[in-house]
This record gives structure tokens, C-alpha cells and sequence, in this order.
């Protein structure tokens, strides 16, 4: 491998000297061991080229594989109690993957004698949701099976890769995007900028629906005919509203999974690019009026979205994406909150040497002005939700008002 990253990966990789991590975290019932677990993490770095790549530098950096690059490092922490792994989560948000002859992913193993966390860390820049969940499934099959096939992914060398062996971009259209590129350049030069992450210290804030409210929530999107996705959505906004006020926008930026659109990317495939769209709250009605005009939003717009020609066009914008990022850093933006539904996460819950007691929703502290963000996964016929910001642009009392009421919306819970 040795290719430029995209544009959706360059503005996940910010800079060299910013950390934007995304930490996944496994509590499992067991006893595994150091060498089993070097094992597994050797089996899915020979997987994934990503794993045998580090980054270089430039005006677009780069991944190039290293042939003498390291195996994937574990650091060992004794557990004390059921939270240690928060507090080394928040500490592998803001670490650095700047050591070139390493990988980019790391392990933390959170142990006791019966009861480990595995905090699998990677660099947003070559991982969303979906490779998550991949990378960890394969980390427990190894650990449980040495001998398992988990398979190969030769990743891909170009976006050209990735689109439908039909596409075709007219020369009237590959002009025209130069053209908007230009006019993106030129626009982001006239915003405002940062070069550095807002002050102020990130947090999680944790909440969980058991299984009967799962299923309650679950039954009250069949009957009123929205989805679980909407349902949250609308809490989420209405919340913000009830809460925040005049200072509220009503809106909110939900990533779209580009696998349902292109299908050379796989679900084992490492990759970090995610055509977003906007669902925004109508100025009246109640919670049921207000899923109802998010599930028409959403349909329309993904019935719409051209994944194949949004990741074509990107890769005319190169030239924004330091100013993109500046803007990121220094502009609240008009949404609430980024959210994004992993859905039913498809890991198995017991293998045959150990128990996967709970998944943790994946955390990332992103370095934007706006940082919030709305994940929530479900494992084990439970809905896990992770709200995640920074204390100077959200304090967290605020946060746990809008999680308060937005549980308060939802009808399923309130009558459950």
C-alpha cells in the first residue's frame, strides 16, 4: 500500500499533532492470556494492509506499508474496579499515534484474574463504526480460536477502487466539480479559523436501556411505523429544544453508511469516509408529528444520496481540507449534535473459552468547536448509548438535562 489518503480520511486525520482516536471497549468473563492475546492482534494486523501502514507526512500525507513495521502494542493495566477502563479510554483519546515504527492500532488490556476489559484503539482516519465491530470480532475469534480464518481484505489503492464498475464521470461533470473545488477553496479561506482543539476537558456521558425498554422502544417503532433511528432523533432534538432553548437549532447530522450503496467496501474493509445527512425538527408539533417529518426527511434523503458520486467528487477538494479542518475547530455549526446508530452489533455473546459480557458503545473526542455527538449500539438485546462533548461548549450537567428529557420523549418509555 502506498497512496494518498482520501479527503473524508484527511479530515478525520486532522493534523499530525492533534490525537483523534476512536476507542472500542469489550468486557469479557474469562481468562485470556498475554500470548493469546498477541496472537489475535498479530492475526488481524496480517488481515488488514491498514495495520501494516504508517503514515507520511506532506501536503497530502499518506499511507505506506512497512514491512518492518511493529506488531500491534498492548498495554497492561491492573483492575481495580468496574470503571478503570473509562479513565484509560479518556487517556488513549488524546494520545498520539506518532511513533512511525508502530501500527495504527493499539490494545489496552484492563485485567484481573476473571474479568477483563480489551480496549481495542484506533486512529479515526482508517475506521468508522463498521470497521470497529469487524476488527473486535475478529480479535475475540483469534482469541478463542487461534486457528480460525478470519479471512484477507487487500484494501483498496485508489477511490476508483471502491466505485461501481459502471460509474462514469462526463468531462461537462469532472469540470464542473474542479470548478466547485475552487469555489470551496476560495470560500473556506474567507471563514473563520483554528489551528488548534478548543480548550476545555472532553467527556462521556453514559447511559443504557435495559431489555424491556429496548423492547418497548423496539415495539413502539413497529406499531407507529418509525424507526428506532427517528424515534432517538426526535428525543434527542426535542430535547436540545426543552433544554437549550433559543440556543438550540433543531438539527442534526447524521452519517449515512456508504456499504449499503457501494458494495466493493465491505464490512471488514477499513475505511473512514461517511456521506452525511441533515434531519432537522419541524417548527411545530408534538414528538410523533416530529418522527414522523424525520422519517420522511431520512427516506427521501438516502433514496437520493449518489454515495458513489459523493466519494468521486470528494477527491476534488483536497485543497480545502486544512481549511475545512480550521473551520471545524473554530465554527459552532447550526446542528445539536452528530448521531449515529451502529444498530444490533454483530458479535457473539459466548465463545468457547469466554463470555462477552458487555460491549461499550464506541467513544471518539472530537477536536471541533462542536464536539457533540449522539452513538448508540445494541448488544445483548440492550440499547447502549454514549453522548459525547466537550465541558466549555457543553457542560456535562446540561448534557445529563438533555439525556433526562429525551428519555422523558419517548413515548415507548414513559408508558413502557
Amino acid at each position: 500500500m502506498n497512496r494518498t489518503m482520501i479527503t473524508g480520511e484527511r479530515i478525520m486525520y486532522v493534523d499530525a499533532a492533534t490525537p483523534l482516536n476512536c476507542v472500542f471497549v469489550a468486557r469479557i468473563q474469562g481468562a485470556p492470556d498475554a500470548d493469546g492475546i498477541r496472537h489475535a492482534l498479530a492475526g488481524i494486523q496480517r488481515k488488514h494492509p491498514l495495520l501494516r501502514a504508517r503514515i507520511e507526512n506532506g501536503r497530502v500525507p499518506r499511507f505506506v506499508s512497512d514491512p518492518e513495521i511493529g506488531e500491534i502494542p498492548v498495554r497492561i493495566v491492573d483492575r481495580q474496579t468496574d470503571y478503570d477502563w473509562q479513565a484509560e479510554s479518556e487517556r488513549e483519546w488524546v494520545t498520539l499515534f506518532d511513533n512511525p515504527g508502530l501500527p495504527l492500532a493499539r490494545l489496552v488490556w484492563v485485567r484481573s484474574a476473571g474479568r477483563s476489559e480489551l480496549l481495542l484503539v484506533l486512529p479515526h482516519c482508517v475506521c468508522d463504526g463498521t470497521t470497529f465491530v469487524a476488527l473486535m470480532r475478529e480479535l475475540l475469534t483469534l482469541l478463542d480460536n487461534p486457528t480460525a480464518d478470519i479471512g484477507f481484505s487487500k484494501g483498496f489503492d485508489s477511490v476508483s477502487d471502491l466505485l461501481p464498475t459502471g460509474f462514469r464521470a462526463s468531462f461537462g461533470k469532472t469540470l464542473k466539480t474542479r470548478f466547485f473545488g475552487l469555489l470551496a477553496k476560495g470560500f473556506f479561506l474567507l471563514k473563520p479559523g483554528a489551528e488548534h482543539t478548543p480548550a476545555g476537558r472532553a467527556y462521556a456521558l453514559r447511559w443504557s436501556l435495559d431489555e424491556p425498554e429496548t423492547t418497548a422502544l423496539l415495539r413502539y417503532a413497529k406499531e407507529t411505523g418509525v424507526s428506532v433511528h427517528v424515534a432517538i432523533c426526535a428525543a434527542i432534538l426535542k430535547a436540545f429544544q426543552n433544554v437549550r432553548g433559543a440556543e438550540a437549532h433543531g438539527k442534526a447530522i447524521c452519517p449515512a453508511d456508504i456499504r449499503r450503496y457501494l458494495p466493493a467496501i465491505t464490512d471488514d474493509t477499513m475505511f473512514a469516509f461517511a456521506p452525511i445527512v441533515e434531519l432537522k425538527l419541524p417548527e411545530e408539533g408534538e414528538f410523533q408529528e416530529a418522527a414522523v417529518s424525520l422519517k420522511k426527511q431520512l427516506a427521501e434523503k438516502l433514496a437520493g444520496l449518489d454515495a458513489a458520486g459523493l466519494l468521486w467528487s470528494s477527491e476534488f477538494f483536497h485543497g480545502s481540507v486544512r481549511k475545512m479542518v480550521s473551520f471545524l475547530r473554530a465554527t459552532p455549526g447550526t446542528h445539536d449534535v452528530t448521531f449515529s446508530n451502529m444498530g444490533k452489533v454483530a458479535i457473539p455473546e459466548v465463545f468457547s473459552s469466554f463470555e462477552v459480557e458487555r460491549l461499550f458503545t464506541p467513544t471518539v473526542a472530537f477536536p471541533w468547536m462542536n464536539p457533540n455527538t449522539l452513538v448508540v449500539s445494541s448488544y445483548k438485546g440492550k440499547m447502549d448509548f454514549v453522548f459525547l462533548s466537550r465541558d466549555t461548549f457543553l457542560p456535562i450537567e446540561e448534557a445529563e438535562r438533555i439525556r433526562d428529557r429525551a428519555l422523558q420523549f419517548l413515548p415507548a418509555l414513559t408508558h413502557a
